[in-house]
């Protein structure tokens, strides 16, 4: 069959919830243009990035991007405005497609209304909702309005096959296209036993965590370092966060380094030989770059609550929380959940990896398997995949 190419343009209406949505938004508007030209008519909600590739938002993406329960419900009225206001501006273009980008709180509002009134647009979303670890229902319920799910985790298309969601197609995730930001250059890491030995210790990216886990992780940094006196310790901090982590780190017994942004988070990463960590994404960063870590996590009191007020409703349906685990399919990375996260328990697995252990080498081995489970084909990239797979669902082959 000959490859068809349709002749009239092609309009994408996209909605965006937060800055990450917006990077994925402009990479894939990228893609599209070097498919099928100009052609690509874009509108919708996004952010600046976006706004470079001709995406005139109709509102800022501040209104939305809230986090924590009561941050959504101070701003509930403003959201449940936008959903609505959002819903109305598709109907009014007709686009060929709807392409929402992770923020399931409010892309998802958006799509479930919109395919009840023109349930001709086809839907795709972009980014699976975490259904292998929160409210796995979801991804049944997803497949009534979603026509396609691009996911950037190589276990979540067999997920949403066993839990009834909608197709699936894996496009790679972000940063398996940033290795030369995460994987040490000549000279930058050194090994153990060459010099003092680097702890890079990261208490997560929002208030609720940086609160939770700071005071634990400070206390087992000092069990760590009363054994290992020339262990140096980094903090990279986001930099909405580092005026908290400072304040908090006053208290710590040792002083470690704080350092702020992405690039010195990496610079960070490249240069340590053990880490301890929040669960989250930052997990899958140190696997990439090749750092042996402890993970920890505590829920926040909402999830608590919930878990205490109501036994039949299974918050955490995976074995895991830690990424890397996840795409392993296997537990290779210690996590301490909840009463688990002692500062006893954290500090004795992060002093095995600061051994040449049969714990750290086992890490090591697994991160090798990591690279191969979520590579892409030669010459492919995560936001050409993703293109392909958007103009293939509203019948566009190039």
């Amino acid at each position: 069959m000959s490859d068809i190419v349709r002749a009239k343009p092609f309009k994408v209406f996209f909605v965006v919830g937060e800055e990450s949505g917006d990077q994925l938004g402009a990479e894939v508007i990228k893609s599209l243009r070097a498919l099928i030209g100009e052609r690509l008519q874009v509108c919708g909600i996004g952010g600046e990035r976006m706004a470079i590739q001709g995406v005139s938002s109709l509102f800022p993406l501040d209104d939305i991007a809230v986090m924590g329960i009561t941050a959504v419900l101070e701003r509930l009225p403003t959201i449940i405005k936008r959903v609505h206001q959002s819903v109305d501006a598709v109907i009014a273009e007709q686009p060929d497609l709807l392409l929402i980008i992770d923020s399931p709180d409010f892309t998802h509002n958006v799509a479930k209304r919109v395919r009840k009134k023109a349930p001709h647009i086809p839907v795709v979303d972009y980014v699976s909702p975490s259904v292998w670890a929160w409210r796995p229902g979801r991804a049944k319920r997803m497949a009534v309005y979603v026509d396609r799910l691009l996911a950037l985790l190589p276990f979540e298309p067999e997920t949403h096959q066993r839990l009834g969601g909608p197709p699936c197609t894996y496009v790679g995730h972000p940063l398996i296209e940033r290795l030369a930001d995460l994987r040490p250059g000549p000279g930058e890491r050194q090994p153990l036993g060459a010099g003092k030995k680097q702890l890079i210790v990261l208490p997560g990216s929002r208030g609720s965590e940086v609160t939770r886990l700071l005071e634990p992780f400070g206390k087992a940094v000092e069990l760590i370092c009363a054994q290992e006196p020339d262990v140096v310790v980094t903090i990279p901090a986001v930099p909405h966060q580092e005026a908290r982590i400072r304040e908090g780190v006053q208290s710590w017994a040792v002083k470690p380094y704080i350092v702020c942004g992405e690039a010195e988070k990496f610079a960070a990463m490249r240069k340590a030989n053990a880490a301890l960590a929040a669960s989250g994404t930052v997990t899958l960063e140190l696997a990439i770059a090749g750092v042996p870590m402890t993970v920890a996590y505590k829920l926040d009191w909402f999830f608590r609550r919930l878990k205490q007020m109501n036994r039949y409703v299974k918050i955490i349906g995976a074995n895991t929380m830690v990424l890397p685990n996840l795409v392993l399919g296997d537990n290779s990375i210690p996590e301490f959940l909840e009463d688990e996260a002692t500062p006893e328990a954290m500090s004795a697995s992060v002093l095995r990896l600061l051994h040449d252990s049969p714990e750290r080498q086992a890490q090591l081995d697994a991160f090798t398997r990591i690279d191969e489970r979520m590579k892409l084909p030669a010459g492919d990239s995560q936001a050409g995949k993703a293109a392909r797979a958007i103009l293939e669902t509203a019948g566009v082959l190039v």
